[in-house]
């Protein structure tokens, strides 16, 4: 059903484990592109699901990150590790540059193996389809909307058709709105001809090593709207401080200080998630745990709505 996709940066990874369990138990299968040369916490991630009953996809080609140019490591590492202790999908990552023979050749490592194809600005998807025969109809196919038109999408069926959406507009935190769509995709994603549907969480697609100095500190909480058709939006609680780069400190307690404020008003939408009591429990702590910290609880709580919100 739901496949959030991570780039498997530390706090990603740790996401991942954390909620392994609400995981597994929702359905929700998580899709990670590995962007650090180390492995191993991928490998505690992976564990984690597996020890949790659940499933994931990993990608075997990435785009971004270290095994860029690269991806045989990984390749080893599923031969070698989780593979074989966890429901784990071996996913070839089809971009641009991409052509139909590494595409079949990706796929030939895991002759025996339920691989996952994700489908990113590929665009000669009818010569695939031709080359990989029958078994484009045994693969699960995930389609980043932006770069997979319908015409495109008809060339891969199968039972499992998973159709990603970006939700979350990157711009300067300081330039973010109050308040915005995020995607209807969870209500909608049937209707698209789907078995299951998938975003970037509260990151977006938009990918750099290094972020730059925080001028001003934005917490992001997506809700869905009851009298909205349950569409989802995401809430931007900024800091008032934004003309500098010092005291990430003082300005997280900012804009900690303005979530509360509308979370103790009791008509936001926004669920008391546990990411949300750990929220409650920073500002009654008075504590800053870091911004990879409050990207992470952002990411849990998003997981922990949409899991909430198939539970009704």
């Amino acid at each position: 059903m739901y496949h959030p996709y991570f780039r498997g940066k530390q706090y990603e990874l740790i996401t991942i484990r954390e909620n392994a369990g609400l995981f597994a138990e929702s359905g929700f299968i998580p899709i990670i592109e590995p962007v650090k040369e180390a492995l191993n916490g991928l490998g505690r991630a992976l564990t984690a699901v597996g020890e949790a009953g659940g499933s994931a996809v990993v990608i075997v080609n990435p785009h971004h990150g270290d095994h860029a140019d690269d991806g045989e490591r990984i390749i080893e590492f599923l031969r070698d590790g989780p593979i074989e202790e966890v429901d784990l999908s071996p996913a070839v990552l089809l971009k641009e540059q991409c052509t139909v023979e590494e595409a079949v050749r990706l796929c030939g490592e895991f002759e025996n193996d339920p691989v996952t194809l994700v489908h990113a600005g590929f665009a000669n998807g009818a010569a695939l389809a031709d080359a990989l025969g029958a078994r484009t109809h045994d693969l699960r196919h995930v389609f980043l909307e932006d770069s997979c038109g319908r015409l495109y999408r008809r060339h891969f069926q199968s039972e499992e058709r998973v159709l990603l959406r970006d939700g979350f507009e990157r711009r300067r935190n300081r330039d973010h709105p109050p308040t915005e769509f995020f995607s209807d995709l969870h209500v909608t994603f049937a209707e698209e001809g789907m078995s299951g549907f998938g975003d970037f969480l509260t990151v977006g697609d938009d990918f750099s090593e290094t972020g730059g100095p925080a001028y001003a500190i934005a917490i992001h909480l997506t809700f869905v709207d009851p009298a909205q058709d349950d569409a989802m939006f995401v809430r931007h609680f900024l800091s008032v401080r934004q003309d500098t780069p010092t005291d990430p400190a003082g300005k997280f307690a900012e804009a900690l200080t303005a979530m509360i404020e509308v979370l103790d008003r009791g008509d936001s939408s926004i669920l008391e998630s546990n990411a949300v009591q750990e929220f409650r429990q920073l500002h009654v702590d008075r504590h800053y745990p870091g911004l990879g910290y409050v990207k992470k609880l952002s990411m849990q709580h998003h997981i922990e709505t949409l899991a909430d919100y198939f539970v009704e």
